[in-house]
């Protein structure tokens, strides 16, 4: 039946259309109400929420949506809609405004994320990230010698995590036993008066010692200092020289993140990051992030924002500020978080060739490998992970290592085993003893890229060293007698490293200087030489799956060698053709390692003689000369 539309003289407004409106009683008191209420509701939600008054962040939306939601709930309530029917069009009116902002805010979060999708902008995330291509030898200095070893992180996150446990025992003497736990997921890995070291916040065990303890007048204001961890010497200790009273594990107002949204209202904040200063003062690293591709889209770092953790002072350094080689914070060693990183690498891999291509034949499309590590380089710290091929993830392609002050990236092109793979080698060789490897890092050995690893129990207590060559990770090297014993390890790797290709040793008398032309270039500071001449001999051989050409040159008496996967131009090279050779000054047994092949741009290469088959042509592996 349709309903009846009566015209009350009193309190009833006739609508366009036909329809009549019934407000309810004292309307105008309900409407104030709810609007107290929509109010109340703004104040809580952005104390507890904390979000950014800044339309690229998703929790603006959300927020403003249970604000005007609460509005309209508030009205429809006080009217008493649910219970007297005849009310529903006056709740709709009043409620016209806010549903038409909430669809306003909806249309604008909806036209930025498809402005901002990778289908129309996958050529902007794919520069979101800068990588420079590089030489590993000049990123990753030689280690040849134990003293090398000083600044290696020789342990693993978990490992220090639990070295740090250990530590909290120390409370004790202050009469604190039991009442704190390490704040495990803001632990930060940092270079400390240049050694590598893991610095981890600290927070009350629950919510009522918090209470008794910071509330009530105890024994401290906030949490009585921090545990850091040489990640080389194994050491930890626990540092009571500071009340830290600003923490992401605190409550109310000295909750880190609350502190920072009261002074920065508009600011997208990322990753919260604990550090110290060399005087060993804690901080707070806060992430400032920008979206650069659209309202919502690729999220890179503007700038970082320095809290002082026990005065809660805060002070603003933008990119590049902090990047400046002579920056007043130069100290800090994380200001771009490690996942965020990763997320932008994967974006330059996946759409550097557009983003058809990363779905449509993926023609170059690399990915980041499963897990990362850090090295320290100087006096920063720098993400570590391999690359593998979207479409196979056995082998890498490569590794890129980038600054995490900087943001500086460099890419290192070579082949050889995942780090999971690495893992599993070095695992195979103690299957009996069931030891995990932690996830590898990346050091330089005797001229070799070199995964190297701690092995540790299920209590994450290192039990023995691990060394596993790059491009060919059969090469597995562990201490004798499986102990902890470094040095055993380092010299057992060296010599597996002399034996990996006794097949291709060519035997054969030198004067000790490796090259016969005294105007043959010398080497050079960074220990390498260049070198240009004839190939008089010229040989293959696959070693561990890789491909490598080794050839002699008509003015040297050295014979040189490079993976196919470094150089390919090696393998268009014939008897007879003029190359110039970037090669190592060093050299063993009659080889000198090149790190660049290619035609010598003074002469074209002389074609090779029909009648004077060369190893390569002939497919040969015989090396005896």
């Amino acid at each position: 039946m349709d309903p009846i539309n009566v015209e009350f003289s009193d309190n009833g407004r006739k609508r366009k259309g036909g329809a009549v409106l019934i407000p309810p009683e004292k309307s105008a008191l309900k409407t104030v109400i709810s609007i107290v209420i929509a109010l109340l509701t703004a104040v809580i939600a952005y104390y507890f929420m904390l979000p950014p008054m800044n339309l690229g962040s998703y929790k603006f939306y959300t927020y403003w949506a249970i604000v005007l939601g609460s509005y309209v709930a508030a009205t429809f309530i006080t009217s008493a809609a649910f219970a007297k029917p005849e009310y529903v069009p006056y709740v709709r009116r009043r409620s016209t405004v806010p549903i038409v902002l909430a669809l306003v805010l909806a249309l604008i979060l909806g036209v930025s994320w498809l402005a901002s999708s990778p289908f129309f902008r996958a050529k902007s995330y794919a520069k979101i990230l800068s990588i420079e291509n590089s030489d590993f030898s000049n990123a990753v200095s030689l280690i040849d010698s134990m003293s090398d070893f000083n600044n290696v992180a020789l342990i693993d996150k978990d490992a220090a995590e639990a070295l740090a446990d250990k530590t909290l025992g120390d409370f004790a003497a202050l009469d604190l036993e039991s009442q704190f736990e390490l704040l495990k997921e803001d632990s930060t890995q940092i270079n400390f008066r240049g050694s590598p070291y893991r610095v981890y916040p600290l927070q009350y065990g629950d919510l009522f010692k918090w209470f008794f303890n910071s509330v009530t007048g105890g024994k401290y204001e906030g949490i009585p200092g921090y545990v850091r961890v040489n990640m080389n010497t194994q050491a930890a200790e626990l540092i009571t020289d500071y009340d830290i009273k600003y923490s992401t594990a605190e409550h109310f107002n000295e909750y880190l993140v609350r502190h920072l949204r009261f002074k920065y209202p508009t600011y997208l904040f990322g990753e919260m990051s604990f550090e110290i200063d060399e005087a060993g003062k804690p901080y707070w690293v806060v992430e400032h992030i920008k979206k650069t591709i659209g309202l919502v889209g690729g999220d890179d770092v503007a700038g970082i924002i320095l809290v002082d953790a026990v005065t809660g002072e805060s002070k603003y350094y933008s990119a590049e500020e902090m990047s400046a080689p002579d920056s007043e914070i130069a100290w800090i060693d994380q200001a771009y978080d490690s996942e965020l990183l990763v997320n932008q690498y994967n974006y330059f891999g996946k759409y550097n060739g557009g983003f058809w291509n990363s779905i449509i034949g993926q023609s170059g499309v690399k990915k980041a490998s499963v897990g990362y590590s850090f090295l320290a380089i100087e006096d920063d710290v720098y993400l570590y992970t391999g690359v593998t091929s979207v479409t196979s993830d056995d082998s890498i392609l490569g590794f890129f290592l980038i600054n995490q002050r900087t943001k500086e990236a460099k890419f290192y092109n070579t082949t050889g085993a995942t780090e999971s793979a690495a893992q599993l080698s070095a695992q195979g060789k103690v299957s009996d003893k069931q030891w995990q490897a932690s996830f590898p890092i990346l050091l330089n050995i005797d001229g070799q890229a070199t995964y190297f690893m701690s092995l540790k129990d299920a209590s994450n207590i290192v039990k023995s060293y691990a060394m596993v060559n790059v491009q060919q990770y059969n090469v597995v090297a562990i201490p004798d007698n499986e102990s902890v014993d470094l040095r055993s390890c380092l010299e057992k790797y060296i010599e597996d490293l002399g034996a990996l290709s006794p097949a291709v040793i060519i035997n054969f008398n030198f004067d000790g200087s490796g090259i016969a032309d005294d105007d043959t270039p010398k080497p050079s500071e960074d220990g390498t030489k260049t070198i240009t001449g004839v190939i008089t001999d010229i040989r293959s051989a696959v070693i561990g799956g890789n491909t490598y050409y080794y050839f002699e040159l008509d003015n040297s008496d050295v014979y040189y060698y490079v993976a196919a996967s470094l150089s390919n131009r090696a393998a268009l090279f014939n008897v007879g053709d003029r190359v110039t050779v970037e090669a190592s000054a060093s050299y063993k047994d009659g080889l000198s390692a090149a790190k660049t092949v290619d035609a010598a741009k003074s002469e074209q290469p002389t074609p090779t003689q029909p009648d004077e088959p060369t190893s390569a042509d002939n497919g040969s592996t015989d090396t005896t000369k």
